[in-house]
């Protein structure tokens, strides 16, 4: 039997779409900067796939520049608003972060606060993990001054809720803040019409819409200035240098065009999905907790394919490992650094502690997914949390066994 994949936050598989249009591409030859006639098609290439991707996004052609995913999306957004506010006014040094941002925003902000002088306002956000607009705005009403950017994102990668952009943007904007979001989950699973957002700038990828791994955009606002990051031929607006990968393109702006245009009937459809397997978990195991907002009326507060459980008494590695035994791919939505793993700082960020913060488990659902896929989990799960218990109360014995001997399990 084929595996259940459960894990489309992670990277969902290509459209037939996007697979098409990249391996057409990938037989034709051309550098779309060059002048002759390969270079013109491949440069064609470049203009149509800029031109899909700006539609699917709510965006002008222009404001598109292609980079190689959300990293490096947000790493361009936040150094390169950050620096081009402090040549203009060396004052504005303060960034307003939420606490549960993905580490691609969270590790720029605390380079830039650790080697370029900026200082960092943390904004909180209540236990579904979303932000309060009022903690914001007294951030803001501190010193409107001295602040060189806001950043937010569009939609929590881990537990699905959605923040409120639009009402972000509405306190920056008296003040000239400009706001980032990295919209990275958010595009194409909810609507983010990025001139209607008011958004200085936003981070998408192609590989969590069914497009290719290794490329993603950052869209600018044309009146907005960025410093760039690196430094070339003058690529994408001189923001961003380097060779233009006309495949990659080609493949994201596919599936960008294909997610687009089904985006009202698929999230409805995967939120039918979603709910049914919300439902499903609490029934079964009903110690479970749903961790993120609940949207049951599907008024877009949390997101179509997200499923997030901590799962009491286990480790949220133990039951995907189990759970991958039993062919099911889920995720525990944490980070690990250095093969250690660490409890999620975005449940911590909600309130959870650390004992129930490991327990997390994600299921995200995507074009693949279908009712079979859900009916598979509901009927695996109750066995893998059992077994992943087990696995877990043996851990804790034998750590304790082993206490004081000098050696470290």
């Amino acid at each position: 039997m084929s595996p259940t994949y459960l894990d489309h936050a992670a990277t969902t598989p290509m459209s037939g779409a996007a697979l098409s249009a990249m391996t057409h591409e990938l037989a034709q030859t051309g550098n779309p900067s060059s002048l002759h006639g390969a270079g013109r098609r491949a440069h064609r290439v470049m203009e149509e796939a800029r031109e899909q991707l700006a539609a699917a996004a709510g965006a002008h052609p222009s404001e598109v520049i292609f980079t190689s995913g959300g990293t490096e999306s947000d790493n361009l957004a936040l150094k390169g608003l950050y620096w081009s506010r402090t040549a203009t006014d060396p004052t504005r040094t303060r960034i307003i972060v939420p606490t549960i941002e993905h580490h691609a925003v969270l590790d720029t902000v605390e380079w830039l606060a650790a080697q370029q002088g900026a200082t960092i306002s943390w904004l909180e956000v209540d236990t579904d993990g979303v932000i309060n607009l009022s903690d914001l705005e007294a951030l803001i009403r501190q010193n409107p001054a001295d602040i060189a950017l806001i950043t937010c994102m569009w939609a929590n990668n881990e537990v699905g809720s959605i923040q409120p952009i639009h009402q972000v943007v509405a306190l920056a904007e008296p003040h000239g803040i400009p706001v980032h979001s990295d919209a990275v989950q958010a595009f194409t699973s909810v609507p983010t019409h990025f001139a209607e957002s008011g958004l200085a700038t936003m981070a998408i990828s192609g590989h969590k819409i069914g497009g290719p791994v290794g490329i993603g955009a950052l869209l600018v606002r044309r009146n907005v200035t960025l410093t760039p990051v690196q430094h070339g031929g003058g690529h994408e607006r001189a923001l961003r240098s380097g060779t233009l990968n006309s495949a990659s393109a080609a493949g994201f702006a596919a599936a960008a065009s294909t997610a687009a245009a089904t985006l009202s009937t698929e999230n409805e459809r995967l939120a039918t999905l979603r709910d049914s397997l919300i439902t499903s978990i609490g029934r079964l195991i009903p110690e479970a907790v749903l961790n993120g907002s609940a949207d049951p009326q599907h008024t877009g507060t949390r997101l179509p394919g997200n499923v997030h459980f901590t799962f009491p008494g286990c480790e949220g590695d133990s039951l995907l490992f189990v759970l991958d035994m039993l062919g099911i791919h889920s995720s525990t939505g944490s980070a690990c650094t250095a093969g250690v793993p660490r409890p999620s700082h975005v449940l911590l960020a909600m309130g959870r502690d650390e004992k129930t913060a490991r327990g997390a488990q994600r299921f995200s659902l995507g074009h693949t997914t279908g009712t079979s896929d859900v009916e598979k989990l509901v009927a695996a799960l109750p066995e893998a949390y059992e077994r992943a218990k087990k696995a877990g109360m043996a851990a804790q014995i034998s750590s304790i066994q082993t206490a004081g001997t000098g050696f470290t399990r």
